[in-house]
């Protein structure tokens, strides 16, 4: 808690028990979305700490879904929330951010793991060079690529009896 507490004041951005509680959320629960979240920070509102049963994360009972959505945006804009938003699934928060990393989905069940790039420094991928000296492209700087590799997890996968591709074929 004390690192998310550093984090925000250099951001900018006050340190209220609503942001903290969000970021403790997503070290706990990393791709969660909106949805997810709101149980994550409703329960640890009210798991105790201590032998004075004080609240975990005081002053976050009762944060609205209009709150969390206001504090993941602030997260977000600050560069302390990073959000993926894999087609037809709802959009998932992560603390991980400022390394160059993809992620893994799981057609079935929604889940997402992180999978670091090969390549190492940012952007990873580039577009041919050709491409960006046209004039459409003339002067965009890119900064980031976003893969997302789909498949089936092995939880789905036991679950289901799908087989697993054979690599040597």
């Amino acid at each position: 808690m004390e690192g998310f507490a550093v984090q925000l004041r250099r951001k900018g951005l006050r340190n209220t028990p609503q942001r903290r509680a969000v970021l403790i959320a997503l070290a706990e629960a990393p791709h969660s979305t909106v949805a997810e979240l709101a149980a994550v920070v409703a329960q640890s509102a009210h798991r105790t700490t201590g032998e004075a049963g004080t609240p975990a994360v005081a002053g976050v009972d009762g944060l609205s879904r209009q709150g969390l959505y206001n504090v993941l945006d602030d997260l977000t804009r600050a560069g302390l929330v990073r959000c993926i938003q894999p087609a037809g699934s709802p959009t998932r928060y992560e603390v991980r951010v400022g390394d160059n990393h993809h992620h893994l989905v799981c057609r079935r069940c929604g889940s997402a793991e992180d999978v670091s790039c090969a390549v190492g420094a940012a952007p990873c991928l580039n577009p041919e060079e050709h491409s960006l000296q046209s004039e459409e492209h003339k002067g965009f700087v890119i900064d980031e690529a976003e893969v997302i590799w789909w498949g089936i997890c092995e939880q789905c996968a036991g679950l289901n009896g799908v087989v697993k591709a054979d690599a040597s074929q």
